[in-house]
């Protein structure tokens, strides 16, 4: 009878120690909780299982990233609740001869499913550029071809001309991104998307 009480007592230690946490906090909460450690990751450093993970890397897509006074020094979308092990990376990218720089942020180890955590980052996006919800929401439209990488990758168009601000995202098993392409096009911020991708995710 003992024997039969201890493994109950085991067992529901199992399963409550295995439920599902809350999915990523609505923009315009308090916050997430953003770990230092997290802020960005270790080129070359596998994920857990596995996975796929995000790489800080210095060039993406034949932009480059910027250091110094045009680094970001905040994180300007709220990524999401950020759990141990997930990495958060946010970065500036530019072309080498000049031109507006591009927003990226992205988190892996996504415990929940990534493409949840995309439209959590369309979203905060959004508002970062402020963009007014009077004007309808925009439509993420699917890329034809994600890459190599796989998963999907959608743009959509926030704005009210054929050309203007772009933000592209994309979710895999584990990963999530997105990214803000100003004074651009579906097409063109899609197919720069894939290529900076392919440097980002590893």
């Amino acid at each position: 009878m003992r024997q039969t009480a201890v493994v109950a007592v085991l067992a529901v230690a199992a399963l409550t120690g295995c439920q599902p946490e809350d999915v990523p906090a609505a923009p315009g909460s308090s916050g997430p909780a953003v770990p230092d450690a997290s802020r960005s990751a270790t080129p070359g450093t596998p994920a857990p299982d596995g996975e796929r993970a995000l790489v800080d890397a210095e060039e993406a897509g034949g932009l480059r990233r910027h250091m110094g006074d045009g680094a970001v020094t905040d994180v300007p979308v709220d990524p999401g609740e950020m759990r141990d092990g997930m990495r958060l990376v946010v970065s500036h990218f530019a072309d080498p001869d000049g031109g507006d720089p591009i927003l990226f942020e992205g988190v892996d180890n996504v415990p929940e499913d990534p493409n949840k955590r995309r439209e959590h980052l369309f979203r905060g996006m959004l508002e970062h550029i402020q963009w007014d919800p009077e004007l309808g929401q925009p439509t993420a439209e699917p890329v034809a071809d994600p890459g190599p990488l796989g998963g999907s990758v959608e743009c959509l168009l926030a704005s009210l001309a054929e050309s203007g601000n772009v933000i592209c995202g994309w979710a895999d098993e584990s990963t999530a991104a997105v990214a803000l392409f100003p004074d651009s096009d579906l097409a063109e911020a899609g197919k720069l998307f894939v290529a900076m991708r392919g440097d980002l995710e590893r």
